[in-house]
């Protein structure tokens, strides 16, 4: 589980048209107090809100992956998101992540969280643990362009890797007019540090088996990962893996049965629910003046617009 509320802001601050900063200052000094929530498998049900309503929204970059569903949670305004649809019938790769967070950022949001489906790469991480990560590698896996080596006197074909490619990571992509210009955002620290407290220590208030840190590394899927690669991701230092971090969902699992699944699957979703409600409403009373200002200006000065 993340949030991700600081990629959220830095989206909010991009959403003026282009060279306008007082709009962009506008924009971001709305996003307050409510919360957003992707949701994967196991935990994009809307029963986790009160006073549920759909929204259809369409946005700049095209639609979200379904209805926006807005309700309450002890009081504190949420929107619920389903990242592969109500019906889990997007695959990771066509998610319109552009569009998901748009959308949200449009509907008021200032945190976003996040859950993930993972796979482990580390004997201490058990399945239905919970891992708040902070930090993430870009998916890299290998296509099937060949590059050629000479070693030792014999040609070894070698695999050419990339990152996720498919997917666009940045609303200035040069095709959209509400995002003029280019921006080089810093991602050091990708994760809002606040959140992830609140996280960790809800999670160890309701008693469950949690992890304060970890690195995810998320692969283009949709297959997973064979043994080999998982081994190479270790030695990178990667934690967990999943294919939709940025955010994404994946059931990314060594060999195990699809039953032993399903029921990690339902155990985590109960858990991971019982997080949020507890701490959705810890946030929702908490100070985030000076956190969201800070993320807002880390988000204004990346943004270099054209020259006219």
């Amino acid at each position: 589980m993340a949030d991700v509320g600081e990629f959220l802001l830095r989206a909010a601050s991009r959403s003026g048209p282009g060279d306008d900063s007082k709009y962009r200052d506008s924009v971001v000094g709305l996003l307050l107090g409510q919360i957003g929530i992707i949701g994967g498998t196991g935990l994009d049900d809307p029963e986790i809100l009160e006073g549920r309503t759909e929204k259809y929204v369409d946005t700049p970059f095209g639609k979200p992956s379904d209805a926006l569903i807005l309700g309450k949670i002890k009081n504190v305004d949420c929107v619920l998101l389903a990242r592969h649809g109500r019906q889990h019938t997007i695959m990771p790769s066509k998610v319109n992540y552009q569009a998901n967070i748009w959308a949200l950022k449009e509907e008021g949001c200032s945190h976003i969280i996040v859950t993930t489906a993972c796979g482990s790469l580390r004997e201490e991480i058990q399945p239905g643990d919970i891992v708040i990560i902070d930090q993430f590698i870009d998916s890299i896996l290998p296509t099937s362009g060949k590059h050629y080596l000479t070693l030792n006197s014999h040609e070894c074909d070698f695999f050419r890797f990339q990152k996720t490619t498919k997917r666009p990571q940045t609303f200035y992509d040069g095709s959209h007019s509400c995002a003029r210009g280019v921006c080089h955002i810093p991602v050091a620290e990708p994760f809002c540090p606040k959140t992830r407290e609140v996280l960790i220590e809800t999670s160890k208030k309701l008693g469950l088996r949690c992890h304060s840190k970890g690195t995810v590394i998320t692969i283009e899927g949709p297959r997973f990962s064979s043994r080999a690669e998982s081994l190479m991701f270790r030695t990178w230092g990667a934690d967990v893996i999943n294919m939709t971090t940025v955010p994404e969902v994946v059931l990314a699992k060594e060999a195990v049965s699809v039953d032993r699944v399903l029921k990690t699957l339902k155990e985590n979703a109960n858990k991971a629910k019982s997080l949020l409600l507890t701490t959705i409403p810890q946030i929702g009373s908490m100070e985030w003046s000076e956190t969201l200002h800070n993320l807002k200006s880390t988000a204004q000065f990346s943004v270099l617009l054209p020259r006219h």
